[in-house]
Formats: C-alpha cells, sequence, structure tokens
C-alpha cells in the first residue's frame, strides 16, 4: 500500500484535507479571483443525447457526491446487519443520543430562526441543516486528540455519526424530492435491482465484465433517479444499500481513498464558495444564528442529555455504559456537521442565495467551534482515562481498525 492512499485511508490527514479545500473555496470567493472561480464552477457541462446538463458545480454536487454516499450506504449495510447497530440491545444507547442530537439542534433552529420571514421562502425550511455529523470530521479529531480513550467511547460515536447519516439520507429523500415522476422512478429503481443482482454474479473470470456493467447499470440508476425529481444522491445510497455484502467490503476499501482524496474536497471546495456578505451583523439572517448556535450547542446538549437518560435505562446485556464527561466529548464531535450540513443547507436555501451562502458561512464557523470544543474535551477526557489506566488495553490503534477492515 503507497503512503498517498495509506493517508488517504487514515482518519486524520481526510479531515485536514477537507478542512484545507473549504478554506480554499471561501478564500477564493472574496479576492478578485471570484469571478475566474464562479465561472469555471457555473460553466455547463451537458452528456450528449441524455438531456443532462448541468454546471460544474451541480456536477460535483449531485454526481460526485453520489459517489460518497455509495460509500457511506456501504459502511450503513454492514453495521446494520454485523456491526453496531445489527441488534435492538446494541443500537439502543447511541439511537437515543441520536436523537437528542437531531431533536435539540432542531428545536433550537426553529426558536431563533423559526418565526421569521425575511427571506423568499421564510428561514425555517433550514431546521435540517444543524442535524448532522461529519464522522471523517469527528474521528479525525478523536484520533489526534482521544489517544487514551476507551474503544467503547469510538464505537459509541460511531454508530451515533451514522444513525445521523440515516437520517440525513431520509431527509434529502423525503424533503428535498421536486416535481416526482413515478415513471423515471421506476425505471430507476429496475436499475438498482439490476445492480444487486450483478454485485451478486462478481466472482470468477467473469468479474471484470461484470464489474463494468455493474458500473454502466448505476449510472443508469443515477440518471434516471435524477431525472424523477428524487435528490441524485439518492441513488448512490440505494446501490450501497443493495450491493452483495461478499462485495461490499472491497468496494469500500478501493473507493474510500478516492472519496476522502477527491471527491470530498472538491465538494467542500464547492460549497464552501461563497462570498462573505458585508453588512452589519444585526443584518445576517436568522438562519445563520440558528445553524451557527444549534450545530456546536444543540448537539453536545442533545447528545449528552439524551444519552445520559439512555445509560441510565439500557437493557441488561448491553455495551458498557459511557460516563458522562464521555458524553459530553462525545457531544461535541458530533456538532461538527460540515459535508452533510453543507449539502442540507444547499437544498433547503436553494431558491434564496442570500440565506444559503449565510447559511453555509454559519455551517463553516458551528462545524469549526464545535471542532475546537470537541479538542479540548477529548484531550482532556483521554488524559483522564490515561491518569486512572483504564485504556491500557483498551485503546483503539488505527492500524487495528484498518486490519480489522480489510477482514470484512
Amino acid at each position: 500500500m503507497s503512503r498517498t492512499t495509506r493517508l488517504l485511508r487514515s482518519a486524520q490527514f481526510p479531515a485536514v484535507l477537507l478542512l484545507a479545500a473549504a478554506g480554499i473555496g471561501l478564500l477564493l470567493a472574496n479576492l478578485p479571483t471570484h469571478d475566474a472561480v464562479a465561472g469555471i464552477l457555473g460553466a455547463h457541462l451537458a452528456v450528449p443525447g441524455t438531456g443532462l446538463d448541468l454546471s460544474v458545480s451541480h456536477w460535483v454536487s449531485d454526481g460526485l457526491l453520489a459517489l460518497f454516499f455509495f460509500v457511506v450506504a456501504l459502511e450503513l449495510q454492514f453495521e446494520l446487519t454485523r456491526g453496531d447497530l445489527s441488534s435492538v440491545r446494541a443500537a439502543i444507547q447511541p439511537a437515543i443520543a441520536a436523537a437528542g442530537g437531531i431533536l435539540v439542534p432542531i428545536a433550537v433552529y426553529l426558536l431563533i430562526a423559526g418565526a421569521s420571514t425575511g427571506s423568499a421562502a421564510g428561514t425555517a425550511s433550514g431546521w435540517p441543516v444543524p442535524t448532522a455529523t461529519d464522522i471523517a470530521f469527528a474521528l479525525g479529531v478523536l484520533a489526534v486528540f482521544g489517544r487514551g480513550l476507551p474503544s467503547a467511547v469510538r464505537a459509541f460515536l460511531l454508530a451515533l455519526a451514522i444513525l445521523d447519516d440515516i437520517v440525513g439520507i431520509v431527509f434529502i429523500a423525503v424533503l428535498f424530492a421536486h416535481g416526482l415522476n413515478l415513471g423515471l422512478l421506476a425505471v430507476g429503481l429496475v436499475a438498482v435491482a439490476a445492480f444487486a443482482v450483478l454485485s451478486r454474479l462478481l466472482r470468477g473470470r467473469r468479474s471484470p465484465v461484470i464489474a463494468v456493467l455493474m458500473v454502466l447499470v448505476g449510472l443508469v440508476a443515477w440518471g434516471f433517479v435524477s431525472a424523477s425529481g428524487v435528490h441524485a444522491t439518492i441513488a448512490g445510497v440505494m446501490l450501497g444499500l443493495v450491493m452483495a455484502p461478499r462485495a461490499a467490503g472491497p468496494t469500500r476499501h478501493a473507493l474510500e481513498p478516492w472519496v476522502n482524496g477527491l471527491v470530498l474536497p472538491l465538494f467542500a471546495f464547492a460549497a464552501a464558495f461563497v462570498v462573505i456578505p458585508r453588512v452589519p451583523v444585526g443584518a445576517l439572517s436568522p438562519a445563520f444564528f440558528g445553524i451557527l448556535v444549534a450545530l456546536p450547542v444543540g448537539k453536545l446538549v442533545g447528545i449528552a442529555a439524551f444519552g445520559a437518560v439512555a445509560q441510565r435505562i439500557r437493557p441488561r446485556g448491553t455495551p458498557p455504559a459511557i460516563r458522562f464527561p464521555d458524553l459530553l466529548a462525545t457531544g461535541a464531535l458530533g456538532g461538527i456537521g460540515f459535508t452533510v450540513s453543507l449539502l442540507l443547507a444547499n437544498l433547503a436555501f436553494a431558491s434564496d442565495a442570500g440565506v444559503r451562502d449565510q447559511a453555509i458561512l454559519a455551517v463553516l464557523l458551528g462545524s469549526v467551534m464545535a471542532l475546537l470544543l470537541a479538542a479540548v474535551l477529548v484531550s482532556w477526557r483521554a488524559r483522564a482515562h490515561r491518569a486512572a489506566g483504564d485504556a491500557a488495553d483498551d485503546e483503539v490503534d488505527e492500524d487495528d481498525v484498518e486490519e480489522a477492515w480489510d477482514e470484512r
């Protein structure tokens, strides 16, 4: 394995790459380079004979990002069938904490921005934005600052973030489908079913041919699902969930460096390419303040409070209890919304570019605030566990994690 590939599969480097890409996008949007870069992102690229004609920015958010959701769905499939969420007993604690990490940020956002009608469609529609957790960032912070934390804390965070992903996918599929065409969607679903069948034939000397057919069928599924009015990323989710488990692990392993090193940085760059509004703080949209508070504060409070309740009512035979200070650290990590929150901000305020840009800025600022708070809390808890000596035999090593995934 090359050093570059190893870096792109690590927990730390992809998070740094994402943050750098977003920073560069924000910087170039506010320098004299704005018009040139905006021209590139706004340029349309059509696929002859298909009716597909999207801007470069939309090819990234609707096309490349579907590959990210495909990889996410492969992980979801494993966790729901054989991993930490494969039974009610295993899932109950992170599920309750995840519920708090969704409901409380929504309540905080609506309290701040729910009554506003200043934009084209008001700002209440932005309530899904602060509900997401960026697992790449969260695990990156955990890997950098969490040496000494018991593996149970990482497993709890991973399960919670996966449940957040499920809710985010549902939001995208249900809330942001427009002009639904059931005929086109049916064709897309047939293509998804064909993809599932082909993935189960992926063996022996026929594998290269079948793999090529799967790519072609996957592209057909993406095209028809996108044309049906359902957001294009949902095609990636469906394809990942129906893939044969035997083929899912190697596929995720092969795609992970490309998603971490190319897809997500490009999306972060394009999504963060917004002009910082030159207006007084008081003139900013309520959506800005709602997201800015709901991500770092709402997530922390919701996850910690609901997580504490989950620990008290957990049935026998469930994983060991997570201490409340560790729940606070996990809640802060959950406030790093980034990738999915950026997508939700784009979708929620698609009809109002001004509010959309402010919402994106709030996602970036709120996620950075949560990241810094998480770094402090995770470092504190890691030192406490090292001092107590209760993590010596239970600490997660990144090489062990990578080897474990290879064995899947």
